[in-house]
């Protein structure tokens, strides 16, 4: 850590959504610390190589030199995108989780359309497997195709003067956060586009010994927790740990605290979109901090137990069914409960199997 009158130091990726994101950090902890902040730009192995996210090795390409910074002593803070974070946990360091922006994804069609009216073989741009097989699901008709860039260069690729696509489909965080919320023609509800778990959530990280009591930082990270966003991200990263799906994998989950509760949606997907298995549940919740995050991340296992039972490992690449204990059998799948309220106020996935 840096000496008391000296700037606190944040690392963070160099592209434009990444700076914004760190720069709302940054301005969060000057004022619960009263230290100034600077940014500290980082190469990450994802801003380095070309080609498919799939095809860069998975979670954790935009993550690990950050890491690294810290771990190291070149900056005190790190702000990553939650989805970025690979689910282990990693020695030394913490994070902790602001409070989420909107989860969903948002199709940037040109013309104002929506994804209900986008022309038969209308081509749509995401570098992402789990929105390209969900968009399959919902219009089997379209041309879905891999693109790679920032916000800017994508947007230009479905409404610049240049444009070859009809649409891109992006995260409406990164666009809130960017001020481009005007580019969204349809905010993809999550019964339709189930979003990447932890989407539209900032995880911020330090190292453990700082966040201590009477640490530098304890008193800051405490203040920018907020607990429903953590008991929802627990939840779908736990899934997604169960599941050891990779971002190769179309997986999509989303959890909502609602009263007393913390409800779970998740969905697997067949990579052409001609199959889902959906699954959701929800768990109680007591008001005590370590209780409700164990009871989080039960949830998020046994919905992702259920959706093995059902079959998620042949639909979809997934490392899931080789992580049970030998001679362990998959666990029965829940009987569902007409009473579950929603994961979203929209309407969250449901149990489904087969073509949609």
């Amino acid at each position: 850590m840096t000496s008391p009158s000296a700037p606190l130091r944040l690392g963070t990726r160099g592209s434009a959504l990444a700076t914004t994101q760190s720069g709302l950090v940054a301005r969060r902890i000057e004022a619960l610390t009263g230290r100034s902040v600077e940014l500290v730009r980082i190469r990450t192995e994802g801003d380095v190589r070309t080609g498919s996210l799939a095809s860069l090795g998975g979670t954790g390409v935009f993550v690990t030199a950050l890491r690294e910074a810290l771990l190291d002593g070149r900056c005190d803070v790190a702000v990553h995108s939650l989805k970025d974070l690979p689910t282990a946990p990693v020695d030394g360091l913490t994070i902790v989780t602001p409070e989420r922006e909107d989860p969903r994804d948002a199709l940037c069609a040109r013309d104002g359309l929506t994804l209900e009216t986008l022309p038969r073989g209308a081509r749509v741009g995401t570098g992402s497997p789990r929105r390209a097989a969900q968009l399959r699901a919902a219009r089997p008709d379209l041309d879905v195709v891999d693109i790679r860039g920032n916000v800017d260069t994508r947007l230009a690729r479905a409404l610049g003067p240049d444009a070859d696509l009809d649409a891109v489909v992006l995260a409406c965080s990164g666009l809130a956060r960017l001020g481009r919320s005007d580019a969204v023609t349809q905010a993809l509800e999550p019964v339709v586009v189930t979003p990447a778990p932890g989407q539209g959530a900032l995880a911020v990280e330090a190292r453990t010994a700082d966040l201590s009591e009477g640490g530098p930082l304890a008193a800051a990270f405490a203040a920018l927790d907020h607990r429903p966003t953590r008991l929802a991200v627990i939840a779908e990263r736990a899934l997604l740990a169960r599941l050891e799906a990779g971002c190769a994998a179309p997986v999509g989950a989303i959890a909502r605290v609602e009263d007393d509760q913390l409800a779970l949606g998740a969905v697997v997907a067949r990579l052409d979109g001609g199959e889902r298995l959906k699954h959701r549940s929800a768990a109680a919740l007591t008001g005590d901090d370590a209780r409700d995050d164990d009871a989080a991340r039960t949830l998020g296992v046994r919905v992702a137990e259920a959706l093995l039972a059902d079959g998620a490992e042949r639909i979809a690449p997934l490392a899931g069914s080789g992580a049970r204990e030998p001679g362990r059998e998959p666990a029965a799948r829940p009987a569902p409960d007409p009473a579950l309220a929603d994961p979203t106020a929209s309407g969250a996935p449901g149990q489904e199997s087969g073509r949609p």
